[in-house]
């Protein structure tokens, strides 16, 4: 939606210095909120030329981006900064993910940013895993359900723009979420019960251009998108963490309530999330892609 921090932190300063300076003779217009077409169709309008950039969340497209996920596993990382740059060297032009997945399907990366770690949001009170176990938790792409499968909860599939309307109606009972997305989908005015300081995976949001639309750029204007890429994601995330704290505190004020688990249920968590990037690794290798590969280069990248 407008005046969401992603858009904020990425797409429009892009937009702003590219237009500052008259000797790119560059002009856009900007289409917030899914005007140009829901988030799951991106990847496709962009490769069809409908679209020149566009946000693509490979979560929304894991038929064609599944490797492009890895971002999400629940993996030890604890801020937006460490899980954007070890993914930003992979999915980069010339990276591993860009070689398997993004010139594959005809897009090149701008920049990218994965999200603070997820942490669970419910309807009810809960005070252990166990309390959740059978609940309809909201989530995004195949990295974040074998999360939720392994905690015997229910996963339902529904892109963030419908959150907001399917907790309201009750046809989930909570969320895997980011504490600085509650508030641009109105979903602080709902009151609800969140876990902190854990890691339920995160999510990862790329902003592409077509490889044909690209090729049609003049050096200089290839140069200057180059140039921001890097810089503009490790600046999204780091203001991205910086927000996360007084996030908290404002959806505290709305009326959320912190649910901090205790230490051995805390490790017990850890335990069981343990395996899912492993078992995520080997569902793709046994599909002829490169699962354990990249998980052990986003890994490496994490350290």
């Amino acid at each position: 939606p407008s005046g969401h921090y992603v858009p904020n932190y990425l797409i429009k300063p892009m937009m702003d210095r590219i237009k500052a300076d008259k000797s790119l003779g560059v002009e856009f217009e900007y289409y917030p909120a899914e005007q140009l077409g829901k988030s799951r169709d991106m990847l496709s309008l962009t490769q069809a030329g409908l679209v020149d950039i566009a946000y693509v969340a490979p979560a929304f497209a894991s038929d064609k981006m599944p490797l492009s996920v890895v971002g999400e596993l629940p993996l030890p990382f604890t801020g937006s900064c460490q899980g954007t740059m070890a993914y930003w060297n992979l999915a980069k032009p010339g990276g591993l993910i860009d070689r398997e997945e993004f010139a594959p399907n005809g897009v090149r990366l701008l920049f990218t940013l994965v999200l603070p770690p997820y942490q669970l949001f419910t309807r009810t009170p809960f005070t252990t895993m166990q309390d959740i176990a059978g609940r309809k938790i909201r989530t995004t792409g195949a990295a974040k359900e074998l999360t939720l499968k392994r905690l015997n909860t229910v996963p339902i599939q529904i892109p963030t723009p419908d959150v907001y309307e399917a907790l309201s109606r009750g046809t989930i009972d909570g969320m895997l979420f980011p504490f600085n997305s509650l508030r641009p989908y109105d979903l602080d005015k709902i009151k609800q019960y969140s876990t902190v300081g854990e890691n339920f995976g995160s999510f990862v949001i790329s902003y592409v251009i077509s490889i044909k639309k690209w090729q049609t750029l003049t050096p200089a204007l290839q140069a200057t998108l180059t140039g921001m890429g890097e810089e503009l994601s490790r600046s999204a995330c780091s203001k991205t963490e910086s927000d996360e704290a007084r996030d908290i505190v404002e959806a505290q004020k709305s009326g959320l309530e912190l649910v901090t688990l205790k230490p051995a249920d805390s490790r017990a968590l850890r335990a069981v999330l343990s395996g899912v990037s492993d078992d995520w690794a080997r569902n793709l290798d046994r599909q002829r892609r490169s699962g354990t590969e990249v998980l052990k280069a986003f890994s490496a990248g994490l350290k």
